[in-house]
């Protein structure tokens, strides 16, 4: 099965552009997108002719701001977040079979302390829900913009951005409690020593070109899940939004 996700940085602007023409080529099983910036009804009806039997979404409260949406080729039992008030439509999770799937938009920390509070809340809340769900005996799967490039490797300039929210020692080390707890950095589980392999390129100084970017977006799965993981990959050559899509294969 191929998972794969992919921040459109909004989703009217991204079909506009007939940026989901690799579909063809790549055919996922399961398509999760962050940050459309739609409300339901501003969805465009191109949406539902991609191919995927099940879509769902949501969106926040702010017009023309986050939200999350997921297309998907086989029947999950979806629900909005259960560990955090979400106002801003961050979260899907899917259950099926053994799985629990997220599809996330994890806060950005950069507008100011407050905001850098909110998004270290948000990491801590979701870390606790997924080990819950792990206790349980369920498998999980997350994926998502998670706004934190996680070592020096995961980013062009790391010196410079040491003080960036994004890549700040609190924000880092959040995913090395992930890891601790057991969850694995599926791209660097193929790839571990891959230089220059980015997710993200902001939209100045000709960033994408020069590929002065981040690898921000990923999927963990849970230690249970490592021996059905069969690949990672990161299709930076598809364009259509500042944010590349990243995905796997995995036999679940």
């Amino acid at each position: 099965m191929k998972l794969i996700s992919w921040n459109v940085n909004g989703l009217r602007a991204v079909v506009s552009k007939n940026a989901f023409e690799w579909l063809d080529e790549h055919k996922p099983d399961f398509l999760a997108l962050q940050e459309i910036k739609a409300k339901q009804d501003d969805i465009p009806a191109q949406m539902y002719n991609l191919g995927f039997s099940e879509i769902n979404s949501n969106s926040a409260q702010k017009a023309g701001y986050s939200g999350v949406m997921s297309l998907s080729k086989f029947q999950t039992s979806c629900l909005k977040s259960q560990f955090f008030d979400d106002t801003e439509g961050r979260v899907l999770e899917h259950r099926f079979g053994d799985i629990v799937l997220f599809n996330i938009y994890f806060p950005n920390g950069q507008k100011d302390d407050e905001r850098l509070k909110h998004k270290m809340d948000f990491y801590a809340a979701f870390l606790k829900y997924c080990n819950e769900i792990l206790d349980s005996g369920k498998h999980v799967i997350f994926c998502g913009d998670v706004n934190t490039a996680h070592q020096e490797i995961d980013l062009k300039n790391p010196k410079a951005n040491s003080k960036t929210s994004g890549f700040l020692p609190i924000e880092r080390a959040w995913i090395d409690e992930v890891l601790s707890n057991g969850f694995i950095d599926t791209f660097r589980h193929f790839n571990p020593d891959k230089i220059d392999a980015y997710s993200w390129w902001s939209y100045r100084f000709g960033a994408r070109a020069k590929n002065v970017g981040w690898r921000i977006d990923y999927f963990f799965v849970s230690q249970g899940l490592k021996d059905r993981l069969k690949n990672a990959f990161i299709l930076s050559d598809i364009i259509g939004s500042d944010h590349c899509p990243v995905g796997i294969e995995i036999d679940i």
